[in-house]
């Protein structure tokens, strides 16, 4: 699993909510910064119950949002 080489993830970490619906709910901060539905939130919701710590999970949450990789593309 990547480092969170900022340390981000642990001092500011990423919440989730699974509605009824099966949609997931991912927010950071206090607001939702995106929902996940259909089969991505089955996948999604699939890897966090199967998550060894919180790290894994907040790296997921983070892939979730789509800007996982933001600055380091040409590594």
């Amino acid at each position: 699993m990547p480092e969170d080489a900022r340390g981000r993830l642990t001092t500011d970490p990423f919440d989730h909510r699974v509605t009824k619906d099966g949609r997931v709910l991912v927010s950071r901060g206090g607001r939702v910064v995106v929902t996940v539905a259909g089969p991505a939130a089955d996948r999604l919701v699939a890897a966090i119950d199967a998550a060894e710590d919180d790290t894994a999970v907040q790296h997921l949450l983070a892939r979730a949002t789509g800007n996982y990789r933001r600055g380091n593309e040409r590594r």
